[in-house]
């Protein structure tokens, strides 16, 4: 102890401090140690740290240089001094005629009040001709712009992707009012940023037009032939009774054509044969007569999408040749399509009516299937866009030679595989073998399925069922816990953990007046429950609307969200009740669709639930064992959900390392039961066709006994151990965020068959997936484990539904930022709900055991903490004022 008392005079505490630091070794922040920052925060801002935890470090890198703090606003100097520098050093690249051009960006053309840059911010509306055109004159426009006149080579790409978000999130009249340095440094990773975004925005509205079109004749197709369908059989009766007419050997010849205009007559066959060669037509090519029907409207964009600098992978190059071949003809280099054009990305079905009698191509037919071939290739990579972010050559995606040479070494260490395929290959087999030996030993008394008549049979659904104890303290709980205004619950879990700290505004913000706190709260149940910032500014006192469009712009950013709400999962995980419901280690991943009211380029039809004319959009959650939310993204109902499940596993930022994962069928895919594998994740999908789900042999030798009729094909390992090292190359790229986990899954899903990669890695699901599907048959705790998880999961569906009350829980905007903006923000509000409701659980939990009431942990555990008839999300809001020092904003 340096002292034991309390000092009486100031100097004294003076004197106590220095002794304490000259204990510690600590010495004053001096010149000397600010040369010393300067040059670390440098160093640091050039490897891409952004300057919103470049404050944060350098206060813990001042510490272990055993260095006294000095004001915040000093190191704040340093870190702004640091990031303009950099800013100035994009700038002072720029050439002058090039900063002209983004002064005129920001002005708003003549009779139009918005500015060009506010153009580039707009996400796309649902694909259609028009639209298409638009964002393909927008990207020339920035192609014609940025060329080769903006060079951000030596800048780390993560400063570029930071400084382009900030300058999406400032409006023109904000950029304008900046230094020259900033405003053209932003502008100028913006402008580089958005050329990749709107390409592939393009390339993504081609997908969706031609699935949409696609649909329509689809249906058209079939509406005619339900229309026909009964016509045509009642032609078909009338032909075959006048043929029988005609062969009736029971009549003289001279005396059956007399006969059979009496029985039917002329016109009446002549419609029967009319009914019949065309429904001969709709069934031989009706849905090919209804694209070409709508090959008009296609034209309409499609030269222009051609005219997109496309590359080819090998192999593709006849696509190549194709598009060329419309680039002349639609410049009338050449008049008529060649008999020799390339064709052999026509469907085979199409070809009889591909081909006129003259040996020439019907130019209509050949542009569809060209089209869809098109966008074929780019979701499997076989085309590219090298100035695109998503669609550019595989290798390109992840690590590339350079950068894998030297990660090698530590990636196989991190992900503990070994350098030998060999190795990994006998440790699958020998589970295999296990898997094998139990489900086919276990089979006779195994009371969820059984092996009759050459098929996998289950003899019971695999839903567990909640015993009445559970039920009843599930009762005694909700009964229990106190009604309770969704403000005044945010208000008391932020006392209790202080997520409302990690809503950090941008960098470089301007504090304007009003309680920011107090605005933040709103502005959080505005985005969470739906409501808009509009209705909230007339159900709270004292808040406007600018206000609220302020904070939700500077505060709730998708970064500072994903801080907040892991500040809340890892305060959950430390609460005592919480080990009870699970430790973490396992999680679930489901999508939730919402309704949406606006045209966007990530709605899409969704007939199940909402019928053939209304769109719909989902919301991807990850879910914990402990049923908190670690990651939520907003997709689109089209593609399958499998593609997004790595995504949250893999960019999760909590205390959490869930290792066991489950997910419904439309979460799987054999694909990623191979990712997993190599990612060190054991994948545990609930899989509603289990009885047919096919199964492979990895050895032709190995005794089946009864599971033998289950077992239909083999697989060829020879791939894996091929392909061993790229696959390994994936995986280390996935874990390491080079790239986004969907984007690789969804163009190995996509892949031709040739891809070798992809085979192997196939291969390698496939081998896993036989070995999940055998335990799951036989054991009955991993039924149990999976089941119980998605419960968890379909308990949060049900609390984000009794949240996002407002505008029937339909979203009313199409624009992605601001969707995945009220997604989190429903995260966050639900992920307090859960604090909560487990702080007051554990409080009625021990008041009723100290009563004496018998609550054994296993069927607490069955109870979930997600209860909500108590929570009251709508009303007036009352909020209190700040409980945070203003410096923390």
């Amino acid at each position: 102890m340096l002292f034991v008392t309390s000092p009486d005079r100031d100097a004294t505490v003076s004197e106590h401090e220095q002794r304490i630091r000259q204990y510690l070794g600590y010495r004053q922040f001096d010149h000397a140690v600010q040369e010393r920052l300067t040059h670390w925060l440098e160093a640091r801002a050039s490897e891409g740290i952004l300057a919103r935890d470049l404050l944060r470090r350098a206060e813990d890198e001042l510490r272990a240089w055993r260095v006294v703090l000095p004001g915040r606003s000093t190191i704040e100097r340093l870190v702004a001094s640091t990031a303009a520098g950099a800013q100035q050093r994009i700038t002072g690249e720029l050439p002058s005629e090039l900063k002209q051009e983004i002064d005129e960006l920001l002005q708003a053309p003549e009779g139009d009040n918005r500015s060009r840059l506010l153009r580039l911010k707009e996400y796309p509306p649902q694909a259609s001709a028009p639209a298409i055109l638009k964002y393909i004159e927008r990207y020339r426009l920035l192609e014609e712009i940025v060329g080769n006149r903006i060079t951000l080579g030596r800048i780390d790409p993560r400063l570029v992707d930071y400084l382009a978000q900030l300058a999406k999130r400032y409006d023109a009249q904000v950029l304008k009012r900046f230094a020259a340095a900033k405003r053209y440094a932003l502008v100028a990773c913006f402008l580089v940023e958005t050329r990749k975004t709107l390409l592939d925005h393009v390339v993504d509205m081609h997908d969706q037009y031609l699935i949409d079109m696609c649909r329509r004749a689809r249906n058209a197709f079939e509406e005619q032939h339900r229309q026909f369908r009964r016509k045509a059989k009642e032609g078909l009766e009338t032909v075959l009774a006048a043929v029988d007419i005609l062969l009736d050997s029971a009549h003289a010849r001279e005396n059956r054509l007399e006969k059979f205009y009496q029985q039917i007559e002329e016109q009446t066959l002549r419609e029967a044969v009319i009914s019949c060669r065309h429904f001969k037509r709709l069934e031989e090519r009706g849905y090919l007569d209804e694209l070409c029907a709508r090959y008009a409207s296609l034209r309409r964009y499609l030269p222009t999408f051609f005219g997109l600098s496309f590359q080819a992978e090998i192999g593709s190059e006849s696509l190549l040749a194709a598009i060329d071949l419309v680039r002349r003809l639609d410049s009338d280099e050449l008049k008529v399509l060649p008999v020799d054009a390339p064709y052999d990305f026509v469907p085979t079905a199409w070809h009889g009516a591909l081909e006129r009698e003259d040996g020439s191509l019907e130019r209509n037919i050949w542009e569809i299937a060209l089209g869809l071939a098109v966008r074929d290739a780019l979701r499997a990579g076989n085309l590219h866009l090298a100035e695109s972010r998503r669609h550019v050559s595989f290798w390109n995606l992840v690590y590339d030679e350079n950068q894998w040479a030297n990660e090698r070494e530590e990636a196989y260490t991190a992900l503990v595989l070994p350098n030998d395929a060999d190795r990994v290959l006998d440790k699958l087999r020998q589970e295999y073998v296990e898997a094998v030996e139990q489900a086919e030993r276990g089979l006779p008394d195994n009371p969820f399925a059984t092996v009759t008549d050459g098929g996998l049979h289950l003899k019971r659904p695999d839903a567990l069922e909640i015993p009445e104890r559970v039920k009843q303290i599930k009762r005694v709980i909700e009964t229990s816990l106190p009604h309770v205004r969704i403000e005044d619950l945010l208000q008391e879990v932020d006392r209790l953990c202080g997520f409302t700290r990690e809503l950090r505004p941008l960098s470089g913000y301007e504090p304007r007046g009003g309680n920011l706190y107090q605005t933040l709260l709103a502005a959080l149940i505005a985005h969470g429950t739906n409501l808009g910032i509009a209705a909230m500014a007339h159900s709270v006192e004292e808040i406007s609307v600018d206000l609220l469009q302020y904070v939700s712009q500077m505060f709730l950013t998708e970064t500072s969200l994903k801080t907040a709400n892991a500040a809340l999962v890892d305060y959950h995980h430390r609460l005592q009740l919480s080990s009870i419901y699970g430790a973490g280690i396992a999680s679930s991943s489901d999508g939730q669709r919402f309704g949406i009211q606006a045209s966007s380029l990530l709605a899409s039809f969704y007939p199940r639930y909402f019928g053939y004319y209304e769109r719909a959009i989902a919301i991807y959650t990850h879910t914990s064992d402990q049923y908190s939310v670690f990651g939520t993204r907003v997709i689109s109902c089209s593609p399958r959900e499998a593609l997004y499940v790595l995504d949250g596993l893999l960019e999760n930022d909590t205390i959490l390392r869930p290792r066991e994962h489950y997910t419904d069928t439309h979460g799987f895919t054999e694909q990623l039961f191979g990712l997993c594998f190599l990612l060190g994740y054991s994948f545990m999908p609930r899989l509603r066709d289990l009885a047919d789900q096919q199964l492979y042999k990895v050895d032709r030798t190995l005794p089946l006994g009864r599971l033998q009729p289950l077992f239909h094909s083999s697989v060829d390992l020879d791939r894996i151990p091929e392909q061993w090292d790229q696959l390994v190359r994936v995986g280390a790229s996935l874990r390491n965020r080079v790239v986004p986990a969907h984007i690789v899954l969804q163009r190995l899903s996509s892949a031709s068959p040739s891809d070798r990669v992809a085979k192997a890695l196939t291969t390698l699901g496939r081998i896993v997936k036989t070995i999940f599907i055998l335990r799951y048959i036989h054991e009955e705790d991993i039924r149990r484990r999976v089941q119980l998880q998605l419960n968890r999961g379909e308990s949060r569906h049900e609390l984000a539904r009794w949240i996002f009350f407002a505008n029937r829980g339909e979203f009313r905007t199409g624009d992605y930022e601001e969707i995945m903006n009220k997604a989190s923000c429903l995260s966050l509000l639900s992920n307090a709900v859960l604090v909560w409701n487990t702080t007051k659980i554990g409080n009625i939990v021990g008041q009723l055991r100290a009563a004496g009431e018998q609550i054994e942990d296993v069927d607490l555990a069955r109870v979930s903490p997600l209860a909500h008839r108590h929570v009251i999300p709508n009303g007036t809001y009352f909020l209190n004022q700040a409980v945070h020092d203003p410096n923390d904003f």
